[in-house]
């Protein structure tokens, strides 16, 4: 069975969240004997397919990009030919350019879409754009929610419930490199051993501002890793505010990131948004067995951190409440390494990667079944 993904971004080029869960989707189903080709748009010059983890990443070249939404004329060809190819065509939204191209190849084969979060900030291009994405929502297959969080509390989702199925996001800790001694060594030393961990790409939705109000006042050791838009806006917030124990490191090779990782106290993650759906970042200190720290917005993020269990789930935009949250877990070493303890055992449960690739496995079968008929 062959299965197309189509997404404006992918690994190598970009390593957001995205990207990282059909990379993930594509090792697991590969060892089930799918095999998996991946059409994303890049703005380098080459274009020419490459071989990522065992499956092929074709590239269209990006022409220019509106609100967060890039656009390819080449993209059109590239499409159609490699879904002609493909059994199962499986899109990942948002991405208002792929509604408009499902239409256009006009490719008599099942779609399937992981929906991976509400358009939140675009509301007036939204207004222009609903109906288009209503029509591509009622035309495709089947739909995938992240978690059964999302799925309660997105409107789009419930318009279309009859057809969404939940599979949470799964990681495959086989896949993260183990550091050296040299590496953990060299993190302990600039950080110490009780400091909160944030990974990602620094966006508006982060709620990082939050997270540097919270440090304020404190003594805090928190390490932010990720580079991105707020950026430098964050840094001269810092710097304002003299937050001489928050460090920000940018992009890490990953045996680092697994090295701090390994080493944090627990992991804080402020976004306060629902454009955060779900929280691969968070996931991965559960899956390193850590205590964390989140917001309650009613995404994934709860479904991964269970309050007072796996660790503390406190409201969005209070830094008061995540200061002290903060504090809690110092103060209390023996209730932390309790969370940790069970947000590690969570995973195991209902996180892996191996999990994951079973259940996309059953339901691009089920689907391709369909078309015999």
């Amino acid at each position: 069975m062959r299965i197309l993904h189509f997404y404006k971004t992918a690994f190598p080029e970009t390593m957001g969240g995205i990207e990282q869960v059909i990379d993930q989707i594509a090792r697991g189903t590969n060892k089930l004997g799918i095999e998996t080709a991946v059409l994303t748009l890049t703005t380098g010059a080459d274009t020419h397919p490459i071989e990522v983890h065992g499956y092929q990443v074709h590239r269209a070249r990006r022409d220019f990009q509106l609100a967060s939404t890039g656009f390819s004329a080449s993209a059109f060809m590239r499409f159609k030919q490699l879904a002609q190819q493909a059994d199962i065509i499986h899109y990942h939204f948002p991405w208002p350019f792929m509604d408009l191209l499902h239409f256009a190849g006009r490719i008599n084969k099942p779609y399937l879409v992981t929906y991976h979060s509400d358009i939140i900030r675009q509301r007036l291009l939204l207004s222009v754009y609903r109906p288009l994405m209503n029509r591509f929502m009622h035309d495709v297959d089947h739909i995938v929610a992240t978690s059964p969080n999302y799925l309660a509390t997105s409107t789009v989702l419930q318009k279309y419930a009859a057809k969404v199925s939940v599979i949470p996001i799964g990681l495959d800790k086989t896949t993260y490199p183990v550091p050296d001694p040299e590496r953990l060594s060299f993190w302990r030393e600039k950080l110490g051993e009780r400091f909160f961990l944030f990974v990602g790409v620094l966006r508006y939705y982060k709620g990082l501002h939050i997270l540097l109000e919270a440090a304020k006042e404190t003594d805090i050791c928190i390490a932010i890793v990720g580079a991105g838009p707020t950026e430098y806006e964050l840094k001269r917030k810092a710097a304002q505010l003299k937050l001489h124990h928050l460090r920000f490191f940018g992009y890490l090779p990953e045996e680092d990131k697994a090295a701090l990782l390994e080493l944090c106290y627990g992991v804080v993650f402020p976004s306060h948004l629902r454009s955060e759906a779900f929280g691969i970042s968070l996931l991965e200190g559960a899956m390193y067995g850590k205590p964390m720290i989140s917001c309650e917005i009613g995404t994934g993020t709860t479904y991964i951190n269970i309050g007072n269990e796996t660790g503390l789930v406190v409201p969005p935009s209070d830094p008061t409440s995540l200061r002290a949250a903060m504090r809690y877990l110092l103060n209390n070493p023996a209730k932390a390494a309790e969370m940790g303890r069970h947000a590690e055992h969570r995973y195991w449960q209902y996180f892996t990667a191996e999990q994951m690739a079973h259940r996309y496995a059953a339901l691009y079968k089920n689907l391709y079944a369909k078309t015999l008929h």
